[in-house]
């Protein structure tokens, strides 16, 4: 078949002409001529057969038609045994680099309705009409003032966004609404900060931001000592153990960052018996000059402490509107209060308190402060703190707008991006939607100029994303049973610029062979004739860009919860972005942080997300790293085999899980090799593959555990005690701490882990009689 098409595409120029006499010609007669010419030979007149024909005009005339037609239906017959008989496809699997040359796969051949569009084509064609003054503007309109969920700038917000992506006239756009409950502050009570006497009574009031509050706070007072806890890591609260400081019954104060969300730090005080937090951002970790871009000292930083995503009252499945399910409380709401409060409340709090020092690392740069952690002031005096917040049903709205694909209607790329904001939200929500909606400018106009896509690209703006990604969460509950089946890849645009030097990319490591491709192609914001990938090659190496999820990511809950391959993408400066989750949050703060280049830097953001995006609208197989999984699970089955013998001392053996291992490994290199040789040209075939290929990110939620109660079922990216890291927590005790390892839990959460891994390598296997299990006891 190549040896087919490489010949017709080297035939000689053949023009072929039915003669006429030429007073006939002169009259207007019909003159029919065909003609195939190799390259070299474009500029010639006329060849051998041409001749022939003309040698004798009115002798041949009927063989002249005769030879014609014989010659016009041969090659009408290899036209299309070319083109039918086997469509040009992609074979950029794994993350192969890709040329600009003919790669076939998402554009219509001519037989459906239009020119074939090379990958190539379509790359230059989408930063020809990517443009950085739109994403601009766009952020300054967002970003000019608050805009929660329910309120009136949200609403007209969400009006303005369905009205451009109507404006594009895609396929189709459409809105979907629902109930859930937030939380904001109580409209007559404040929640307040005072110092008490040793008798409860008050000494003073210490002045709070009536707007500042952590979203899903318990509510109530609770008066005690104070406690500092650095950044409230696990590490923190065990060296406070160790120095024999207790915060049981204590307030905590612990500092915004350290790679734990606030929900975190909450969870963990409550965990260790704390009676309320105070959170604060520390100038040793968020500037706060203002005259060199930083905060102001009286400046608090809020976020949510719900410990999981969506709303908080219908844990694992959809809140819809009406419903009558009996109310169900997850488990990651706070049983005690939090309050974020500013660097100079800090430092008045912790410049008072007596106690052991602190480690040198928790030094931060409050003045006047001595790093100490108490409980005790010096004074004899207390904390107590009341937070008042109220628990509000409010109708959000998700919005929608679909590009349909061609070959895969119902597969989906989907990008999406948080809408709403309890600030300005230039970074929170601002250029994400930016983003969001020139990427759906621009692939419509691909479109309208001849790209057709394979699959489907859907694009979503979010509602109440704030508040944990409820939106989102909550279209994911309620299509969670087909998603698997659907959704390709979701790619996050939230807080996408903070800077434009550093790029991160929190993903699932199925999309590591996708993002190493693209960041080849893009150029990097800041050095210009450089690409992303040769810069962070400079700077350490492009291994630094890939981060694993995290829980406030716009993109975990696909995949821990639903089981979708997911990424989130950040530029970002050494510097950090101070203004992130504050009132300060403005397009012009922004846009001096990155020295005017707001535009260009969402820009390349978009280049780069939009890279991605072609690659799987167009490729007949997606390009997903299917083997990645076996790598994470050989590491932890490296540290399973350093405790082997104290393992089988206690009677449990680690074979299964390297037989299981062993099993997704050699199931996920068979499916390889059995895609790199197979005719990609038969569709069923590739819809055979890519069916098992976009399965494999949902084979890794555990079976085992209840969706309601542990939502974050993904025993890599997921949350609770049938995790691998929970696991490998658990393996550490027996060299730590023996006497806290149980035997019978561990059993458990191995037998959890190893029947998740095995189920995934036998749906890669495909058929049961391709799976020849052998385990025994």
């Amino acid at each position: 078949m190549d040896a087919v098409r490489t010949q017709l595409r080297q035939s000689v120029y053949v023009h072929c002409s039915v003669g006429m006499p030429e007073e006939d010609e002169e009259g207007g007669a019909q003159r029919v001529e065909m003609r195939f010419v190799t390259s070299q030979e474009e500029e010639e007149p006329s060849s051998d057969i041409t001749a022939l024909v003309r040698r004798d005009r009115h002798s041949y005339q009927r063989a002249g038609v005769f030879v014609c037609g014989a010659v016009i239906f041969t090659i009408a017959f290899l036209l299309g045994y070319a083109v039918f008989g086997g469509r040009c496809h992609s074979t950029q699997v794994e993350g192969q680099g890709e040329e600009d040359g003919p790669q076939g796969g998402g554009a219509k051949t001519p037989a459906e309705g239009g020119a074939e569009i090379y990958l190539g084509e379509l790359r230059l064609m989408m930063r020809k009409l990517l443009q950085d003054e739109d994403i601009h503007n766009t952020i300054s309109r967002i970003s000019r003032a608050s805009h929660p969920p329910g309120s009136a700038e949200g609403t007209s917000l969400a009006s303005e966004i369905l009205r451009r992506f109507r404006r594009l006239q895609m396929d189709h756009t459409w809105t979907e609404s629902l109930y859930a409950t937030l939380q904001f502050p109580h409209r007559s009570q404040r929640s307040s900060l005072w110092l008490v006497d040793s008798a409860g009574l008050i000494s003073e009031q210490i002045p709070l931001n009536p707007a500042d509050f952590c979203p899903y706070s318990a509510t109530g007072s609770m008066t005690g000592g104070v406690v500092y806890a650095n950044y409230g890591r696990p590490e923190d609260f065990n060296w406070l153990k160790s120095a024999g400081v207790s915060v049981i019954g204590c307030v905590v104060v612990m500092r915004v960052g350290g790679g734990v969300s606030f929900a975190e730090k909450v969870w963990l005080a409550e965990k260790n018996g704390a009676g309320g937090t105070l959170i604060y951002p520390d100038p040793a970790d968020l500037p706060q000059d203002p005259r060199r871009l930083g905060l102001n000292t009286h400046t608090a930083v809020s976020e949510h402490v719900h410990l999981g995503s969506g709303d908080p009252f219908t844990p694992g499945f959809p809140s819809f509107n009406h419903t009558q399910f009996p109310p169900i409380q997850s488990s990651g709401l706070p049983l005690i209060p939090a309050l974020p409060i500013s660097a100079t409340v800090a430092a008045k709090l912790l410049s008072q308190l007596s106690g052991p020092s602190c480690p040198q690392s928790w030094r931060g740069r409050l003045p006047y402060v001595h790093c100490v952690v108490g409980p005790q002031f010096s004074s004899g005096r207390q904390v107590k703190m009341a937070v008042h917040n109220a628990m509000t049903p409010v109708l959000l709205n998700n919005i929608f707008s679909s590009l349909e694909g061609r070959d895969e209607p119902d597969q989906y790329i989907i990008l999406g991006a948080q809408r709403d904001s309890l600030g300005p939200g230039a970074v929170k929500s601002g250029i994400g939607t930016a983003i969001l909606l020139e990427l759906a400018r621009t692939f419509t106009a691909m479109v309208k100029n001849g790209f057709s896509p394979r699959r489907s690209l859907l694009f979503v703006s979010w509602d109440a994303g704030d508040f944990g990604n409820v939106g989102a969460t909550e279209w994911l509950e309620g299509y969670l049973s087909m998603l698997h089946l659907k959704a390709v890849a979701y790619f996050s645009l939230d807080q996408a610029v903070m800077g434009d030097d550093i790029l991160s990319a929190y993903s699932s490591p199925l999309l590591v062979n996708l993002l190493d491709a693209a960041i080849r192609q893009v150029e990097h914001p800041k050095h210009a004739g450089q690409t992303i990938y040769s810069q962070a090659e400079r700077d350490g190496g492009s291994w630094r860009i890939m981060k694993p999820l995290y829980l406030n990511s716009g993109a975990f809950s696909f995949t821990a919860f639903a089981g979708v391959p997911a990424m989130e993408l950040r530029f970002t400066e050494e510097r950090a972005y101070p203004f992130i989750n504050t009132p300060l949050d403005s397009a012009s703060r922004l846009q001096e942080v990155l020295g005017g280049r707001l535009g260009v830097t969402g820009r390349s953001l978009g280049e780069l997300v939009g890279e991605m995006v072609l690659r799987l609208a167009h490729d007949h197989i997606l390009p997903l790293r299917i083997t990645s999984y076996a790598q994470t699970v050989l590491q932890f089955s490296a540290q399973l085999n350093k405790h082997s013998a104290e393992l089988q001392s206690r009677g449990l053996s680690p074979q299964w899980v390297f037989s299981a291992r062993g099993d997704y490994s050699r199931a996920a290199e068979t499916l390889q090799r059995a895609i790199d040789y197979s005719d990609l040209h038969d569709p069923i075939t590739t819809r055979s593959y890519n069916t098992r290929i976009m399965r494999v990110e949902y084979y890794f939620l555990s079976q085992y555990v209840s969706v309601v109660e542990t939502p974050f079922r993904h025993v890599i990216h997921g949350r609770g005690d049938h995790t691998l890291s929970a696991l490998t927590e658990h393996l550490a005790l027996l060299t730590s701490d023996p006497g806290r390892f149980d035997e019978g839990r561990f059993r458990r959460q191995l037998a959890l882990f190893t029947w998740t891994l095995q189920g995934a390598a036998n749906a890669l296997n495909g058929d049961v009689w391709n799976i020849q299990n052998t385990h025994t006891r």
